[in-house]
This record gives C-alpha cells, sequence and structure tokens, in this order.
C-alpha cells in the first residue's frame, strides 16, 4: 500500500491485485513473471520474513530454479516519473541467496525514446539477509 513517497509500496495489499495497488505491471514481452507471496509460500528458497518490522509479511519474488540462464522475469512501474537533476532515488531492499539458479537483478531507467538504461545490478548470492 503506498506511503507519501510516491511509486512506493510495501506489497501489504490484503485481497487486491498488488500490481493495481502498487502501480507496477508485467512486461507482456519477457519470460516469466514476478509473483507476491510471503515466507510460509517461498519455504526454504525464500526470506524468513520480508524486511519491515511489525506486520509486513509480503514480497515479490521469482522463482529461478525454473528457468534457464538468460530468461527474464520483468516489472515496470505504471507511472512515469519525470527526470529530475539529483532528486530522483530508487530505493527498495532484496534478498538473494540459497540457490546456485539465482541470476542477475537489474535497475533500469527508460529515457523518453524508449531505451533502457541500466542503473545498477546485483547478482550476490551469499549472504541470507535484505
Amino acid at each position: 500500500h503506498y506511503t507519501s513517497i510516491p511509486g512506493s509500496c510495501n506489497f501489504e495489499t490484503q485481497d487486491q491485485e498488488w500490481t493495481t495497488v502498487c502501480g507496477l505491471t508485467q512486461d507482456p514481452s519477457d519470460d516469466f513473471d514476478w509473483d507476491i507471496s510471503n515466507s510460509a509460500v517461498t519455504g526454504q528458497m525464500g526470506p524468513d520474513t520480508d524486511h519491515t518490522p511489525g506486520k509486513g509479511r509480503h514480497f515479490l519474488y521469482v522463482n529461478s530454479s525454473a528457468q534457464k540462464e538468460g530468461k527474464r522475469a520483468r516489472i515496470i512501474t505504471t507511472n512515469l516519473f519525470p527526470a529530475s537533476l539529483g532528486v530522483c532515488r530508487v530505493r527498495f531492499w532484496f534478498w538473494m541467496f540459497a540457490s546456485r539458479q539465482t541470476g542477475v537483478l537489474k535497475v533500469y531507467t527508460a529515457e523518453e525514446h524508449g531505451m533502457d538504461i541500466l542503473m545498477w545490478s546485483s547478482s550476490r548470492n551469499e549472504e541470507n539477509k535484505w
């Protein structure tokens, strides 16, 4: 659900569709999708809880164990965030651990002509923490 920060979401959406509540959409041209879940569903292959203290339980995940190298799961913001100088921040928590099939997590911005620009990536999978 939203906070006062544009684009912010904690994925505690009750029975509503997380994509709508969080202003995200699954990329129709990717190979598999992100899903929302909690530790009870992901079990041994996921974190014990989400990063939020208190009542937070849900997070997005992809199951990379059934995927071949090079396959992509991609979500896109449905809102456009105008370009700015020095004031735009993307902040999120991620957990990559316990699988040799772990791929690379990448964050792109799309410029006005549609070109994707890689802003950040991680392939670390050695720490069991957010």
